[in-house]
Parts: structure tokens; C-alpha cells; sequence
């Protein structure tokens, strides 16, 4: 009867508790100002070239790697950014996802 327990107990614990193969992943989504150095068209092109990029904007935010980057949609994201009918003279921002590994 108790090894039944201590089977069931170890079972429950390894479906809840995340193993060491998992990785932590978060997506940051920011403004893609344009700069004179490209930096904006390759973070949203997703090409090679954005990699450094994404990879600093990652390490910067205390993660290991950047697993990929690339525009979003307005559609895509919830609440805080301004629709296109409220949006200035100027249009509207573009905004990247990065996503981040720890």
C-alpha cells in the first residue's frame, strides 16, 4: 500500500513540476523604429541579419538566446497599442515580436 502511495505522489509531482528539458520562453513585442542602419527592416523581415539584434534585445532582459523575431500584426496584439483610427499624421508604428529563451 505504500509503494502505491509513493508511485502515485512521484507521478502527480513529475506532471506538475517542470523538468530540466524544458525551456522558459517569453515574447517581447516593441516598437520597429526605423533607424539609418536597417536594424528595423531586418528584425522585421525575420532575415539573418536581425539575429544580433534580437539576441542583444534578449540579453538585455536577462535571457540566453533569441528563438526568433519577426513583425506582428496590430490584430495580434491586446490592449496597450493604439488602433489604426487613432493613429497620427505620420501612420502608425510596426511592432516586432521577439521571442526569448532563457
Amino acid at each position: 500500500m505504500r509503494s502505491l502511495l509513493a508511485l502515485s505522489c512521484a507521478t502527480l509531482l513529475l506532471s506538475v513540476c517542470p523538468t530540466a528539458g524544458e525551456i522558459e520562453k517569453r515574447t517581447f513585442v516593441i516598437a520597429n523604429s526605423p533607424n539609418d542602419y536597417g536594424v528595423d527592416q531586418c528584425l522585421a523581415s525575420g532575415a539573418a541579419c536581425g539575429a544580433a539584434a534580437a539576441a542583444a534585445y534578449c540579453k538585455s532582459k536577462h535571457f540566453s538566446a533569441a528563438g526568433s523575431y519577426g513583425r506582428i500584426n496590430r490584430d495580434e496584439i491586446t490592449g496597450a497599442v493604439r488602433t489604426s483610427a487613432s493613429c497620427g499624421r505620420r501612420g502608425c508604428d510596426e511592432f516586432v515580436a521577439i521571442e526569448c529563451r532563457r
